[in-house]
């Protein structure tokens, strides 16, 4: 990958870290994973090397890369002006397809990071109680706004009962709005919305928590979360910037029966264009300006080729069997990968739902996962080394929590993934050895 590292090079002159996004360093490379193109199933290097992509851009690619749909969607947008700071009639097409697939959602803005979406909906929340403190969960990821970037991945010694900030920079006076708990736990959550409900403006959690491991909640912990925050007045929010749209088009929250007062939804939602938005009741939202006193503005906010791409989204994720073929794929996949690591004896698990997973190297077979604690000690350096091992036999993975397959994605690609997977295996099992 020769020209993989000079093109990291180049870039770092005047790139920190040569990316433009700091998760986008592959720590298996030292580098970025830099690419040509993407079609489909499949990604290609700066060389023209064809890998089958399980990263599917961090999640924003449920379709594949460059779904002819997606792509006249937005060519049709271009033609009609780069239109942006202004209000269409798609605008209003795509506010009531998303309203008629998620149940939480009566009425909605539409944002572009998963970061800003967060922001906005906290905000929202605490102008529409009149609170102040937010719960939120250890190992949970809502973006890098300082209200809730806190506890996201610490070190054990770093970890809850600390509150630990997750990024440099933060205001330190802020900390003490935010209130850290244990996923899963039902004793503490009773406690402390008990407790302090009536200070407490929102709850805010991944229903299922891919970005530590794709930690699933246990049965009643979300049906907990919705009756005290009703019973103390505070909103209960699901973050499915990442969970949206993975098991069906009404997400976590209809996967699991429990409906949140607010939801955030993006990645997925643009078919790979810049698209975010925040959601929920209509008497929650009404507080938004200009009805109400809750700011949310922005001159890129809805620009008509993202809402071009979720409305073409929308098209695909409706046709018949669309799901039913993905998710039979992914549990494919992941049968295919524990299998494999069964019979090599290589320490590594999956942890799957709908169209997202993780791969774990290092919690025993049989431990139980249900927080973030129980995932800590993953064996990262093993991960990474597999990750470019990966590579070298025509599989992206990026070195993060969570990967995953498309809807672009054939049982062909599925085993061409498990071929490159067995061989990485392989690979780091050799070289542990020597």
């Amino acid at each position: 990958m020769a020209r993989n590292r000079e093109q990291w090079q180049r870039a770092s002159r005047h790139l920190p870290g040569g990316v433009c996004a700091s998760a986008r360093s592959h720590k298996g490379l030292g580098s970025p994973f830099y690419v040509s193109r993407g079609e489909g199933s499949r990604v290609y290097d700066l060389e023209g090397n064809e890998y089958v992509d399980l990263c599917t851009s961090f999640g924003s690619a449920l379709l594949g890369q460059a779904h002819p749909r997606v792509s006249q969607a937005v060519a049709q947008a271009l033609e009609m002006g780069l239109i942006c700071a202004h209000e269409h009639e798609w605008h209003a097409q795509l506010a009531q397809r998303i309203a008629e697939a998620v149940p939480a959602v009566e009425m909605l803005r539409f944002t572009m990071s998963g970061t800003e979406t967060t922001y906005y909906a906290v905000k929202l929340a605490r102008e529409y109680t009149g609170r102040s403190l937010v719960v939120k969960f250890e190992g949970h990821f809502h973006g890098y706004n300082d209200y809730l970037a806190y506890n996201y991945w610490p070190s054990p010694a770093e970890a809850w009962p600390q509150v630990t900030p997750a990024a440099a920079g933060m205001p330190e006076d802020w900390q003490g709005g935010c209130i850290v708990l244990p996923f899963n736990d039902f004793e503490r959550a009773e406690e402390a919305l008990i407790r302090r409900g009536h200070e407490i403006a929102a709850v805010i959690l991944e229903p299922v928590n891919y970005n530590s491991g794709t930690l699933l909640p246990e049965d009643g912990f979300l049906p907990l979360l919705r009756r005290l925050t009703t019973e103390q007045g505070s909103l209960l929010i699901f973050d499915e910037i990442l969970s949206g749209f993975r098991t069906g088009p009404g997400c976590m929250q209809a996967t699991y029966g429990v409906v949140p007062d607010l939801c955030t939804l993006g990645k997925a939602l643009g078919g790979g264009m810049p698209l975010s938005a925040f959601g929920g009741e209509r008497s929650i939202m009404e507080h938004v300006a200009p009805l109400g006193r809750a700011q949310h503005s922005g001159t890129y906010n809805g620009h008509l080729s993202a809402i071009a791409g979720g409305l073409a989204f929308f098209d695909v994720i409706g046709q018949a069997g669309c799901y039913e073929a993905l998710l039979a794929r992914c549990q494919r996949l992941y049968a295919g990968i524990d299998e494999i690591a069964g019979r090599l004896g290589f320490p590594a698990r999956v942890q799957g739902l709908g169209a997202r997973f993780s791969l774990l190297f290092g919690p025993p077979a049989g431990r139980t996962l249900r927080r973030y604690r129980d995932v800590v000690d993953n064996d990262w350096p093993m991960f990474h080394r597999f990750c470019s091992a990966c590579l070298d036999h025509g599989v992206y993975l990026h070195t993060m929590w969570h990967h995953g397959i498309s809807a672009a994605h054939s049982d062909a690609d599925v085993d061409r993934a498990l071929e490159g997977i067995e061989a990485a295996f392989r690979d780091v099992l050799a070289e542990s050895s020597e």
